[in-house]
């Protein structure tokens, strides 16, 4: 596997704390969200994810186009990251990325979503790791 491209970010304070990029890109701080105890009007890891998720997945999903001459530019996805409590102590993740591509039926559609998935990057770190249901919208 050649690496091409390294991402730094430094965390401190865990979801109430704060997160800079090497570069000075990212700066910003935490809270956790207000269903968890925290504060609304900040991001939280679980936002973050989801963001940067959802644009992986949509350059997977650029390629599927690409590779099945389909027009995916206008196509976006919902990624929901569910914070779930197992146990007194213990929390998963599981999510679920809602993919809409107009103008493509629907099972064109579930087969190009499902393709990305198949080679997305965060969908490749997540599998088996955490429950993921992919839905064309």
């Amino acid at each position: 596997m050649e690496r091409i491209y390294t991402a730094v970010v430094t965390a401190k304070g865990g979801r109430d704390g704060h997160v800079n990029s090497e570069d000075g890109i990212i700066d910003m701080d935490l809270r956790a969200p207000k269903a968890m105890g925290g504060e609304d009007g900040y991001p939280n890891p679980e936002l973050l994810f989801a963001s940067a998720w959802g644009s992986c997945y949509l350059s997977a999903l650029g390629s599927v186009g690409v590779r099945d001459g389909i027009n995916v530019t206008q196509a976006t996805v919902d990624v929901h990251i569910h914070f779930n409590k197992e146990s007194e102590a213990s929390y998963a993740l599981s999510a679920e990325l809602h993919v809409h591509i107009p103008g493509v039926d629907w099972d064109v559609a579930q087969k190009m979503a499902d393709a990305a998935h198949k080679g997305c990057p965060y969908s490749k770190a997540t599998r088996g790791n955490i429950d993921v249901k992919v839905v064309a919208d």
